[in-house]
């Protein structure tokens, strides 16, 4: 069984930290150079950053007490801070933690610029971002792989949350521009939303791909290909079974979006076809948050 207090803190943290690297980066690849520096058109995707960063901050600390608090047999109301101090600085999860929480305070500080220099601050997020995320591969089952094999499963690892962050981030972004509105600046964001999903096309195919192919070496090192057909055999396998199916129909999807429904022209004036775009989306950010729930509980169950 998994510990719920953790299984969700997991959760809050992998979301967190996905749409504070994913929603800074997606201008960078989605808006031209110009739009990045309107600070009135970005508004949506930066308002969300201080906020998300001083979450995450929260989160994480919440995660290494109650981590603390597990490996020492004790109540988290009873962790001190030289528990803390000991477990930070002597274990790799605690040392991952130092890491993010370095990052996410660059974060943070990044997030009070956005208003000034958006461009130059959403760059920082974006790296400050990814660190912060790419640490998450060393509190799951990579971080208990050794020597080469657990250097190259931690690498696929982070490699793997990044290119998910990217898309979920992505996701959120699209449904900011597509939130309903009236006038010309509703149409204006109809308009920067239909050109940014036709731009995202090729940067949700790397991330496609980066995550199908992370996944299958992440699937070698925890289970071993050999060993799929036995899945079902197991609470984790089971779980991941589901993860897998979630994420065939975030797929299908992203499909929708990018070969039925962003080509239709009835997206001008904000029509049915943008009502159905914005379901689509929905429902893919509703499968990708039912996939980070079973991530959360997989990172602590016994494959």
């Amino acid at each position: 069984m998994t510990d719920p207090l953790m299984t969700g803190l997991r959760f809050l943290l992998f979301a967190d930290l996905m749409l504070v690297m994913g929603l800074a980066a997606f201008p960078l690849y989605a808006l031209r150079a110009g739009e990045r520096e309107d600070t009135e058109l970005v508004a949506g995707l930066t308002a969300p950053q201080p906020w998300l960063c001083g979450l995450g901050l929260l989160v994480s600390l919440g995660g290494m007490l109650v981590l603390t608090a597990n490996m020492m047999g004790i109540a988290v109301t009873d962790v001190g801070p030289d528990m803390l101090a000991t477990m930070a600085f002597e274990s790799d999860a605690g040392k991952a933690w130092i890491v993010r929480t370095l990052a996410l305070v660059a974060a943070a500080i990044a997030a009070t610029q956005l208003g000034r220099s958006p461009a130059a601050a959403m760059r920082v997020l974006a790296l400050t971002g990814a660190v912060a995320l790419a640490s998450l591969a060393w509190s799951g089952h990579a971080a208990a792989s050794e020597g080469l094999a657990g250097a190259v499963h931690r690498i696929a690892d982070a490699l793997h949350l990044i290119a998910a962050g990217i898309w979920i981030g992505a996701i959120g972004a699209f449904l900011v521009l597509l939130r309903p509105a009236a006038g010309d600046a509703g149409q204006a964001r109809l308009n920067l939303a239909a050109r940014s999903l036709d731009r995202f096309a090729r940067v949700g195919t790397l991330c496609v791909l980066t995550v199908t192919a992370t996944g299958l070496v992440n699937l070698q090192m925890i289970v071993g290909i050999g060993r799929a057909g036995r899945l079902l055999d197991s609470a984790y396998g089971q779980l991941l079974v589901a993860k897998l199916l979630f994420f065939a129909a975030m797929l299908g999807f992203a499909a929708l979006n990018r070969w039925r429904l962003v080509p239709a022209p009835a997206l001008v004036g904000g029509g049915a076809s943008t009502r159905a775009i914005r379901t689509s989306l929905a429902l893919e950010a509703s499968a990708a948050a039912l996939i980070l729930a079973l991530v959360a509980a997989l990172g602590l169950l016994e494959p």
